[in-house]
């Protein structure tokens, strides 16, 4: 094996690894979570506050 394929290969995986992350990321299923995430900071203000 030429290091030129290996090297291709290790590209070619690493962009459908980043593909893969971004359509997870972006699934309709994880919407719910990651609002709820995003939330996160704002209720320790809020208990801080009162």
């Amino acid at each position: 094996m030429d290091v030129n394929t290996l090297r291709t290969a290790v590209t070619v995986l690493s962009f459908a690894a980043f593909i893969g992350i971004v359509c997870w990321a972006w699934s309709r299923s994880n919407r719910a979570d990651f609002d709820e995430a995003a939330r996160l900071p704002f209720l320790d203000d809020d208990r801080s506050m009162k």
